[in-house]
């Protein structure tokens, strides 16, 4: 719910913590709309002597009284003098019955001070519509009481309660989907019909009024010893708290807001949703994701066995050229296989390519130039990259970098720089600029002829990563290769 925070901290006056309430409130006050009825707005005072609205939620149990938002607006004159005398009282202030409203609403208003700490922080206009009014059910009159304890609570800093879980957790059960209201002694005084329907999926009794609900939810668990343990507090009503109970193949998620007034609790409001069906989902989505990391374990494992036979062929091998053949197959196995590791790793569709390539780049370099000294250098961050481009880009990388050791440096010493540059070009696509630089004997005269890497370079690069490769002069000696390419995947 989006509040005007910046109109708070330039004209409020408030303590330790304030803001953070006022924010809590707002982010969990559907639950008073939806037990009301009702639309609510949060007021506060502004400099020019009036009030200003900071936020509005209208209820999902109900039509709204509003069909226009009232963020942002100065209040009116006709319910100016309620909040004013809400604020001055620090009590809840109610209107006339049936007092007449823009738009020829007739409507029932409460002005409601958020008093914390002795100080009241802002005003909540709780708006009625009496339009179209009937003999109210039973279930309709206990969530009206429930809404106006906790507005109650709400003029003396009781509600909400810092302790409450303030998590996207999804499938957090809202009041139309079962409510639930207890004693001081966690025994039942009202469940709606969704909620006894939801426990008896549960395999509860038909009824669960005048008895414990504590008592009945844990007779419903088959082994304790898998329980939340905040599972006893919620269900009793003594702690703020959100839990889960699976039972028969049914999961339940149970959310409470315990009541109190200055000498304690004295009941409690316990919400439930039957998320069965979005738990099985999401076990299912664990499952694949599971699958998926296995897949990518077992190509690893396969890969490394590949490049192991190839290792073992190369020891056979007489011909020197039959012997380096292999081995740079078995290079380019092992490289392909390193991805397919990291990529075993995380459940991201995307690789941390700078972890990736700085083993990679080191032990390229290691393999590539026996007996001699050769430095290593990085510069810049290629970032997260999608899967399907780390594969090629790290043979593509493999390729150069060990060209760039046994041809540009031919058995020197010296310093392979591996940099990378992100930027968007002039449509607004990512680029990513990758080069590789040696300090060795630069390019030859001449024509140049390419050997089966650079054709393996200037294929993927152009076909698999759709991008271009190109060879820069450098001032003294050596050679840079860059490549040119685009950092999301082709759709």
């Amino acid at each position: 719910m989006a509040i005007f925070t910046d109109q708070l901290r330039q004209s409020a006056d408030f303590g330790p913590g304030d803001e953070d309430w006022i924010h809590l409130l707002v982010g969990d006050w559907q639950l008073i709309a939806d037990l009301a009825f009702a639309d609510l707005v949060l007021w506060f005072p502004v400099p020019e002597g009036t009030y200003k609205a900071l936020a509005h939620v209208r209820p999902s149990t109900s039509h709204t009284v509003f069909h226009t938002d009232f963020v942002g607006e100065r209040i009116r004159k006709d319910l100016k003098h309620l909040v004013e005398a809400a604020w001055q009282s620090q009590d809840i202030v109610r209107s006339d019955a049936g007092t007449p409203t823009p738009g020829d609403h007739s409507m029932l208003i409460e002005a409601v001070p958020l008093v914390r700490n002795g100080r009241t922080l802002a005003v909540l206009s709780v708006h009625f519509d009496l339009a179209g009014s009937r003999m109210p059910s039973r279930l309709e009159l206990t969530y009206k009481q429930c809404a106006e304890d906790l507005l109650r609570m709400c003029t003396r800093g009781l509600w909400p309660d810092f302790a409450t879980p303030t998590g996207s957790r999804r499938g957090a059960p809202r009041v139309g989907d079962g409510f639930i209201r207890l004693d001081a002694g966690a025994v039942v005084q009202y469940a709606s019909p969704n909620a006894v329907s939801a426990y008896r999926r549960l395999g509860a009794a038909e009824t669960l009024e005048g008895k414990s609900l504590s008592v009945t939810t844990m007779s419903l668990l088959k082994d304790r010893r898998l329980t939340d343990e905040a599972l006893p507090l919620v269900v009793s009503g003594k702690m703020p708290w959100r839990t889960e109970i699976e039972s028969m193949g049914v999961t339940l998620s149970l959310r409470a807001i315990p009541l109190r007034n200055a000498e304690g609790r004295y009941g409690a409001l316990v919400l439930c949703r039957d998320v069965s069906e979005l738990r099985r989902r999401e076990k299912e989505l664990v499952s694949k994701d599971a699958t998926i990391r296995e897949i990518h374990h077992r190509v690893k494992n396969n890969l490394q066995t590949v490049a192991a036979l190839l290792r073992m062929q190369s020891r056979r091998m007489k011909s020197d050229e039959g012997r380096q053949g292999l081995d740079q197959a078995m290079r380019r196995v092992a490289t392909i296989a390193a991805v397919h590791e990291t990529l075993s790793q995380s459940l991201s569709e995307n690789v941390d390519f700078d972890e990736l390539i700085d083993r990679q780049f080191r032990l390229i370099v290691e393999i590539a130039s026996p007996g001699q000294k050769v430095t290593t250098e990085k510069a810049g961050a290629f970032g997260h990259l999608p899967a399907e481009l780390a594969t090629p880009l790290s043979l593509v990388i493999n390729e150069l970098v060990t060209n760039a050791v046994e041809h540009g440096l031919a058995s020197r010493d010296g310093t392979v720089v591996l940099a990378a540059q992100r930027n968007r070009n002039a449509v607004g696509e990512d680029i990513l600029r990758v080069s590789v630089t040696d300090d060795g004997v630069g390019l030859p005269d001449g024509p140049r002829t390419e050997g089966l890497g650079l054709q393996i370079v200037r294929t993927l690069v152009t076909s698999e990563l759709g991008g271009n490769i190109h060879w820069e002069d450098r001032k003294g000696p050596g050679t840079r290769v860059v490549i040119e390419l685009p950092a999301t995947a082709k759709r």
